[in-house]
């Protein structure tokens, strides 16, 4: 199993769940009581063995919640405390690490990658384009994650190989995953795919230019000040009691399986709570800051999270009536959600606001259901935003 593959199936299943206009706020009742009944029927249907979820309006998480199990043989509950790995939201760390550097005047987005690396990133199809972190963080590199390496990427009994080893061994003729195929035949910026080699060669960037680790870097300016005390990169870093099992089902029936460490971490390796991440989400909805502590200067936030695509700029394939992106953050759901979500592995998540951004719902599954249970996942989404609106209704009342 392998995320791009992952996301792309679990993307239209949503999608078909999920796309049609939610009422405005002030005609929703949904209750505590039917999101209650609608993630617990749906839980039981699809085998989802434990669930987390969040609902921030203006700023505060005004309702979190567990469901099932972190660990269904120890009946060891799912609650808004219990850590997982989250997949590609782990690309919006990324992303305000990215930030912090361009504000400290260690990065440019639109400068070339190559200026901060070890050796030369250049598509051979049109060797004289630069690529640039803009182009990374909006996936219009030309990068592309060819399936038969990017799914060795995947360590789950043995260590996985350096980053920057890695990358050098895809991205560089000569190495032993090179070839041409690994470039799309666009020059950067032209055109859209999502490249989780793509992400983690920003990372890495993010690395080289802070002359730091992107778990420590983070810690240090992302998770220390925002009092995420149980979120990191790796198994080492969580420790795997602390961590959530997870499982695979198929026709209603959960089977776990085990945890895993990711050669390109930065696209999809950070492990974090519900309660943790929430912060996270805060402060980015709210231009920087989380109570009072800021993460990101404003203008560096607003640039992450604008809209990088406008009529006379924007990708080939990409349609702005459905799809806009910012840097590592994007839009879902025919263009009415902005955020991010993730799909690996045991592993479904979301973290997506209104476009106004003055609501958002969290939510994680430590279950990966087959393609025919995905529409269940989709329902408990759409249950999480019914309630999101009545709660902000109730608010406004």
């Amino acid at each position: 199993m392998i995320r791009r593959l992952l996301s792309i199936l679990f993307a239209t299943v949503v999608l078909l769940a999920c796309s049609t206009p939610r009422a405005p706020v002030s005609k929703s009742t949904h209750s505590d009581d039917e999101t209650d009944r609608v993630i617990a029927q749906r839980m039981k249907e699809s085998g989802i063995v434990g669930l987390g979820a969040a609902i921030i309006i203006d700023g505060r998480v005004v309702w979190t919640k567990g469901y099932g199990f972190a660990d269904k043989d120890r009946a060891v509950p799912f609650t808004p405390e219990t850590v997982m790995n989250i997949g590609s939201i782990s690309k919006t760390v990324t992303g305000v690490a990215m930030m912090q550097a361009v504000q400290d005047g260690k990065l440019s987005l639109d400068e070339d990658i190559s200026t901060w690396l070890p050796f030369k990133v250049v598509n051979p199809w049109y060797p004289d384009a630069k690529i640039t972190l803009r182009n990374l963080a909006t996936h219009t590199s030309g990068i592309t994650d060819r399936e038969e390496v990017y799914e060795t990427t995947y360590h789950y009994s043995d260590a996985p190989e350096p980053l920057g080893e890695f990358l050098e061994s895809y991205l560089v003729p000569g190495g032993k995953h090179y070839t041409k195929n690994n470039f799309l035949k666009v020059q950067p910026g032209t055109h859209r795919e999502y490249s989780n080699i793509g992400a983690g060669l920003a990372g890495y960037v993010v690395e080289r230019a802070v002359s730091q680790k992107l778990n420590a870097y983070t810690r240090r300016r992302i998770f220390e000040p925002l009092r995420m005390d149980h979120t990191g990169w790796s198994l080492a870093e969580i420790g795997p009691t602390r961590h959530s099992t997870l499982y695979a089902a198929k026709s209603g029936v959960a089977t776990p399986i085990p945890l895993y460490e990711l050669t390109t971490y930065p696209d999809g390796g950070v492990r974090t709570s519900v309660a943790d991440l929430s912060k996270f989400f805060v402060a980015l909805l709210n231009g920087g800051t989380y109570e009072g502590t800021r993460i990101l200067q404003p203008r560096s936030t607003e640039e992450m999270l604008r809209f990088q695509h406008t009529d006379s700029n924007k990708p080939d394939n990409v349609n702005l009536q459905e799809y806009n992106s910012g840097l590592f953050w994007r839009t879902k759901f025919n263009g009415t959600r902005v955020g991010h979500g993730g799909t690996d592995p045991g592993v479904m998540t979301d973290m997506l606001a209104n476009l106004s951004r003055d609501t958002g719902v969290i939510l994680f599954v430590n279950t990966t259901l087959s393609d025919t249970e995905r529409r269940h996942y989709g329902a408990i989404y759409d249950a999480l935003w019914k309630h999101a609106e009545a709660l902000k209704a109730r608010r406004l009342n």
